[in-house]
């Protein structure tokens, strides 16, 4: 396991920091990966998930961490990248004390790093462990936060949805169009609403049965299938919000949309799946680029959250879309190459700053 390379790139960079945390009384077991810190401190969910393994845990936060900071270089923002993962099954482990003593851990941080929500975290979760320490965002309302950060991940999605449909259709709407969304949590539920709005037709998958039950309940135009179906299924556009990974050597060659736009991170289950999403005709809207409205929402917080500023930023997304298509095209290179170009340049340029020592 590559700690100071990442473990996808020996030819990186690696990562600066990665601290093991844990409180045996509470069961606490948590990983926290800080791959730069360049552009400022680095900012990154919680995911709380019961991975198969300790290598299985450590390989997510590296991966998670090194795309939090390309996600916050594209998405304008001076904040590194960082992520943590807590092992174990939130249903069962999560409790006031170990989050708390997981907020303790994100303390002796100092500020490097920023956390919160992710999957298997809340809300809720970063109001406690905000009882620990000052580097929380994704807070309640009620405690100056900015509330759900799943509201504007899925408008950033559906903002680089629309700037994929205009280059592959010619206009910036998915009205007509047959959208697919896999995983209908927290981000998927308002990726359906803006979808529908859109007037598209909107066909779903998840394996909660709560979720399908609020699909039926809430929007019964939706059209319910399995997983498989909706890879081989007729549709112009492949929405990935569950777990990573979703875009693999069996998925791909089945996938019959025309784009690639989801919420999910790490879509691509290893290097050079962009590539063969590319010579089959498929437009693959990067992950980190399209989904970084949640981050764009927390990270307003630092400031003093302004729902409608953090929107408009995130709103952003559609021009930083299309311009990274366009840079593909320019340069006869898959869109997350020439997204993982444009990171890169904004962390080296901004970042070098950092050597101007100021008394």
């Amino acid at each position: 396991m590559g700690v100071f390379t990442s473990i996808d790139d020996p030819s990186s960079t690696g990562h600066e920091q990665v601290v093991f945390c844990q409180d045996t009384q509470t069961g606490l077991r948590a990983i926290i990966g800080i791959y730069s810190t360049a552009l400022g401190p680095a900012l990154g969910g919680t995911r709380f998930y019961p991975y198969a393994s300790e290598e299985a845990a450590l390989a997510d936060v590296l991966d998670l961490s090194r795309g939090m900071a390309y996600k916050n270089a594209l998405a304008g923002l001076d904040l590194g990248g960082g992520k943590a993962v807590i092992w174990g099954d939130p249903d069962q482990l999560k409790s006031e004390p170990l989050l708390r003593a997981y907020g303790r851990f994100v303390e002796s941080l100092n500020g490097r790093y920023y956390t919160a929500c992710d999957v298997g975290t809340y809300v809720a979760d970063m109001d406690v462990i905000a009882r620990e320490t000052r580097y929380v965002t994704g807070r309640s309302v009620e405690h100056g936060g900015a509330g759900d950060s799943s509201v504007l991940t899925a408008w950033g999605v559906f903002q680089g949805m629309r700037a994929a449909a205009e280059h592959v259709w010619g206009a910036p709407t998915l009205n007509g169009r047959r959208v697919g969304v896999a995983g209908l949590g927290k981000v998927g539920k308002h990726l359906t609403r803006h979808l529908l709005d859109d007037h598209a037709e909107v066909v779903a998958t998840d394996v909660d049965p709560r979720a399908r039950e609020w699909v039926r309940a809430n929007h019964p135009q939706v059209e319910l299938v399995d997983a498989a179906a909706l890879v081989a299924a007729d549709i112009d556009v492949y929405a990935p919000c569950a777990l990573g990974g979703a875009l693999d050597d069996d998925t791909v060659p089945a996938l019959r949309a025309k784009v690639v736009a989801g919420a999910a991170n790490n879509q691509l289950a290893h290097p050079g799946i962009e590539k063969l999403l590319a010579d089959r005709g498929i437009l693959y809207a990067p992950d980190y680029v399209v989904n970084a409205g949640g981050v764009i929402q927390v990270a307003d917080e630092i400031e003093g959250f302004n729902f409608e500023r953090a929107k408009l930023r995130a709103t952003r997304i559609y021009d930083t879309t299309r311009q990274i298509l366009r840079l593909a095209d320019d340069e006869g290179v898959p869109p997350a190459v020439a997204a993982d170009r444009l990171a890169e340049r904004r962390m080296a340029e901004v970042g070098r700053l950092r050597t101007i020592h100021l008394r």
